[in-house]
């Protein structure tokens, strides 16, 4: 299995929760707000799945109808 990131996206924040594989999480859950800094927090919790992983994480978001926008924009 490839290392996979998966969000929960909600109006203002999301939390996500990192997996390197199969039952093996990467660190611990995490939050961000859907700011430019917290985007930046996003982008470097998947830089690090990925150098760790040598793979590029498959993101994975529930259906949210439009907050996902920011996330996925970024």
């Amino acid at each position: 299995m490839n290392p996979v990131v998966g969000l929960d996206i909600s109006k203002e924040e999301t939390h996500g929760q990192a997996f390197l594989k199969r039952g093996k999480p990467f660190r611990g859950t995490f939050h961000f707000e859907h700011t430019r800094e917290g985007l930046t927090n996003l982008h470097h919790v998947l830089n690090d799945v990925e150098s760790v992983s040598k793979q590029r994480p498959l993101l994975i978001l529930e259906a949210t109808g439009h907050y996902q926008n920011p996330v996925v924009q970024s």
